[in-house]
Order: C-alpha cells, then structure tokens, then sequence
C-alpha cells in the first residue's frame, strides 16, 4: 500500500489489509486534520478495508467532527460500505 498527500486529500493506492497500513493512514490523516475539517480520501484500488480503519473514520466523523468524502474505485469496497450502512456517513461515492 502506498499513501499520498496532497492538499486536503489523501490518495491511497493498494490493498488495505494489515495493522501497518492501518498506522500509515491513521497517522497521515492525523497530520492532515491539524490543518484540515474537511478531507477527501481517495481509495483508488483496494477491495477491502480493516475495521480498524473504519473505527478511525468513524471516530474522525462522529466525534472529531471532521468532514470526510470517500471516493473509491472498487465495485467490491463500495458494496462493502453500502452493506454496513456507511455510504452517507463517510459520503463515499464510487468514481
């Protein structure tokens, strides 16, 4: 998995599938949201998700109050998040 920053968004690229690619996005996005209130997330390839990831996301929406915008490119990660009722929490959209 690789990570990019670049503004407000976040570009990841790869599977998201172990502990350690949970640390990099937590810790990319925490030094995104110092600055940031809103953040765009782009998921580019990956099918699949950890639940650590989607507790962190859930975290920065609920509690931090922070804006984010979920544009996956997988069909799969998509269903996923409809499946779990997350589309409009996390505003993803299938790009």
């Amino acid at each position: 998995m690789e990570i990019s920053i670049t503004g407000n968004s976040i570009n990841i690229n790869g599977n998201i599938k172990s502990v350690s690619n949970f640390q990099e996005i937590k810790s990319s996005l925490d030094s995104l949201t110092i600055q940031n209130k809103s953040i765009m997330i782009n998921i580019k390839d990956s099918m699949s998700i950890t639940s650590s990831v989607i507790g962190y996301f859930n975290k920065l929406v609920l509690k931090d109050k922070i804006e984010i915008q979920i544009n996956v490119g997988n069909d799969q990660l998509f269903e996923l998040l409809n499946e779990l009722n997350l589309v409009s929490i996390f505003r993803a959209r299938r790009v």
